[in-house]
């Protein structure tokens, strides 16, 4: 039986390559995305191309409603829940902390921070419920690590924050044989820095990577392939950097 992933953030990037990847590797997929839906559509008619069963789930990680929709599809669609990959995230242009705004902070908490927590909760309970286990895999930053100060401190405290609920959650739920790990991406080539205001930025910073180049969403894809596989079943409570060694 093909097992069942919910990704959230599926639209593109990262979540695009996860879907993709997923789909080659035998998943049926629930794929959330908020506003693109051309490129849901498209990340779709490729899984589907690879054979897997695909419900699409549009919602708003941010809004506790559209979190208990999505997950009514993914209910109504597939029997059980095996894996979550939690990648809805946003960042904003680059500030200094002296110019955020409590509205910039709230959308980046809200979404990155509150959703991950409401979206992982609701797939706990469905793996609770069926008995057989699961695995979520967050998607983080090296950001967590690094603070990135000057461009985006807050989104760097936002996946912070998703680190330490990743191995707090990793301990409430390990004996359901739940494995909870997280992705902690580099200087990735993908949209998201266009959407902070900063399309050049991964190859501009380059230099400051060891091995002196950005990775691909695809080779994120990868790793959280393996956390979600049970190639990984002894491995919880872990955040991988898929950072180029940054």
């Amino acid at each position: 039986m093909r097992k069942t992933l919910l990704i959230t953030g599926a639209s593109a990037g990262i979540g695009a390559a996860t879907a993709r990847l997923a789909a080659e590797r035998g998943y049926d997929l629930a794929l959330n995305y908020r506003s693109d839906h051309a490129g849901a559509s498209a990340v779709t008619e490729a899984a589907q191309a690879a054979g897997a069963q695909v419900v699409l789930c549009q919602g708003d990680v941010a809004e506790p409603d559209d979190i208990a929709r999505i997950y009514a599809q993914v209910d109504e669609a597939f029997p059980r829940l095996d894996g979550l990959v939690n990648n809805a995230g946003i960042v904003d242009m680059t500030a200094k902390v002296t110019n955020l705004t409590h509205d910039r902070l709230r959308r980046m908490f809200d979404i990155n921070v509150i959703g991950a927590i409401l979206v992982a909760k609701e797939a706990v309970l469905r793996m609770q419920a069926h008995g057989n286990g699961g695995s979520i895999v967050n998607i983080s930053s090296a950001a967590a690590r690094l603070g990135s100060a000057n461009q985006y401190v807050d989104y760097a405290a936002s996946k912070a924050a998703i680190d330490i609920f990743t191995k707090g959650l990793s301990d409430e739920v390990a004996a359901d044989n739940i494995r909870v790990n997280a992705i902690r991406p580099g200087l990735i080539e993908t949209d998201i820095h266009a959407k902070g205001g900063e399309p050049g930025r991964a190859k501009r910073l380059s230099h400051m990577v060891p091995m002196k180049r950005t990775g691909s969403a695809q080779e994120v894809a990868d790793a959280v392939l393996y956390l979600l596989s049970d190639q990984a079943s002894y491995v919880t409570g872990t955040c991988l950097d898929v950072s180029g060694g940054r």
